[in-house]
């Protein structure tokens, strides 16, 4: 059924696609009798998918990365659709509009998508009060929300830890978790940041103002795919220096090696990050390397290329704790979460 409906989508225009098919299940989730038939066929619970992580209690492995629901706006959409967490953001401290558009593209040859969105989202103080809102109004919802956190395109890098400290900050009541965002390839200069001696500068930090928190929170950092050996080494040796919580790999990749969509098509599309199938190989090989490293001390969520149980089971057996999908959810839709799931239990 949703392949039939993916066709229908896929002849539009990504990004409005994308905004026009979460509200219309927004709309069907207000309808109380609509949203219990959503629920009995998406929802998939079992006392065995059920993980203990950070502190935090998570119903099942399965969660939805950064940038699918950058302002907190579709989270009981979500939790319906039974993810068992949801990365928001990447949020900065001022609202910023992002890179022109069109700035996200399909690519069905290879079950992948490119993407330029450059952080757009409505900043720290609006995504705060939003947050803020759903949790009065769903105080017993059980779904872990993660703050993806970033930096304005006009900050220095320089000044990058001043931004982190703010949404950090701004956040720090309503997310139950963080994650530092310096991987995307959507922010000019952004990446440098990965380069130990700026990470430490902006982890040390916060990680300063965490633990004078009556109660700190877990503090995670997001990695690219496109790191050497020598630069994943720095970044298992700063986990462990600055007491991180946890590392998510992977963001997107700036190769565009072994794709099946023509090279005239790619020119004409132009820069971006690249998600899917394609960057599953090397996400899954990022993820065994950094869990050996980290000799299991810090745990790894994994992300990149995961539309299956099969390839859910890939990442875990590659030491992962956790996993999140993104492309994977517009290739194979809704029942996404719910899929994986029920093959997690075999």
């Amino acid at each position: 059924m949703y392949k039939f409906i993916r066709n229908f989508l896929f002849l539009f225009p990504t990004e409005g696609v994308h905004y026009f098919s979460m509200n219309m299940l927004r709309f069907a989730c207000e309808i109380g009798f609509i949203k219990s038939i959503i629920k009995k066929s998406f929802s998939f619970n079992h006392p065995k998918l059920e993980k203990d992580l950070f502190g935090l209690h998570f119903k099942n492995p399965v969660g939805l990365g950064a940038g699918f629901d950058k302002n907190a706006r579709y989270l009981t959409e979500l939790e319906t659709l039974s993810f068992g967490f949801v990365e928001i953001g990447t949020v900065t401290p001022l609202p910023q509009s992002g890179n022109d558009k069109p700035r996200l593209f399909r690519l069905p040859k290879d079950k992948a998508l490119i993407n330029r969105m450059g952080f757009n989202n409505d900043g720290v103080e609006v995504v705060a009060q939003r947050l803020a809102n759903w949790k009065f109004k769903h105080a017993n919802s059980e779904l872990i929300i993660g703050g993806n956190i970033g930096k304005n395109k006009v900050t220095s890098n320089e000044s990058a830890w001043k931004d982190y400290e703010i949404c950090f900050n701004g956040l720090f009541d309503f997310a139950d978790y963080f994650v530092v965002n310096v991987s995307s390839p959507n922010t000019p200069g952004l990446r440098e940041l990965q380069e130990k001696d700026s990470l430490r500068k902006i982890l040390a930090h916060l990680q300063t103002i965490n633990h004078l928190k009556a109660k700190p929170k877990p503090l995670l950092l997001k990695i690219a795919p496109d790191l050497t050996n020598e630069q994943l080494n720095d970044i298992i040796d700063l986990a462990f220096e600055v007491k991180l919580d946890g590392l998510v790999a992977t963001n997107t990749t700036i190769s565009r090696e072994k794709l099946q969509t023509e090279n005239s098509k790619l020119q004409t599309i132009g820069a971006g990050g690249l998600s899917g199938k394609p960057v599953k190989e090397r996400s899954t090989e990022v993820v065994q390397y950094l869990t050996a490293g980290l000799q299991n001390k810090i745990p790894v969520i994994a992300s990149g290329g995961i539309f299956s149980g099969v390839d859910a089971k890939e990442k875990f057996d590659a030491g992962a704790a956790l996993i999140q999908v993104w492309t994977g959810f517009i290739y194979e839709g809704p029942g996404i979460a719910k899929n994986i799931c029920k093959s997690l239990m075999g």
